[in-house]
């Protein structure tokens, strides 16, 4: 069992047979009566997202799960495929489970992946991955003083803002959280 107060972004859980991931953790303490703990938080085998209110010492059962770390392959309609780079063996990934971070695979690279058992729960991307910015209005020099940002296409279809130097063809690092520009490459 885990307190809720311990429940942090990132962090698995089982509340009445249902396995959740904590998107955010919010503590509300009014006046003279005991706190509240307001969590944000995914169903990973539904894919759907809700709000869960608990009082101050609540507890619920802590998930343990194995993290494996396997290199993308391709993906279908229905399922991702990834490789066990020392044993060769392949794993389905269903889309539904990685729905958010699908626009961030890339063929051959390695993503840490958590297990609880045998069944895929989610994909742990790096807080910053660099992509090639496929489409880009000209740049402006000059204009760097002020934040003025324009929409660019990156190379997985994905679309951001970014500062008015950046061009076509050239590396950025994106923000897998919020898949903002970061920072040129």
């Amino acid at each position: 069992m885990i307190s809720v107060t311990d429940l942090r972004a990132g962090t698995l859980f089982e509340d009445q047979g249902n396995i959740f991931q904590v998107l955010s953790y919010e503590h509300i303490k009014m006046g003279r009566g005991s706190a509240n703990i307001k969590v944000k938080v995914k169903n990973i085998r539904s894919g759907s997202t809700t709000d869960k209110s608990f009082i101050n010492g609540a507890r619920v059962n802590e998930v343990s799960v194995l993290k494996k770390d396997l290199q993308y392959l391709y993906k279908d309609d229905v399922v991702a495929f990834f490789m066990n780079p020392k044993s060769f063996e392949q794993v389905e990934v269903p889309l539904k489970i990685i729905q958010n971070e699908e626009p961030y695979l890339k063929d051959g690279e390695e993503y840490s992946i958590s297990f609880l058992g045998e069944e895929p729960l989610s994909i742990n991307l790096p807080p910053k991955m660099e992509f090639v910015v496929a489409e880009a209005a000209p740049g402006v020099k000059g204009n760097s003083a002020t934040n003025i940002f324009k929409d660019a296409i990156l190379e997985n279809g994905m679309k951001t803002k970014v500062p008015l130097f950046v061009n076509t063809g050239d590396k950025i690092r994106v923000d897998t959280r919020t898949g903002a520009y970061t920072e040129k490459a």
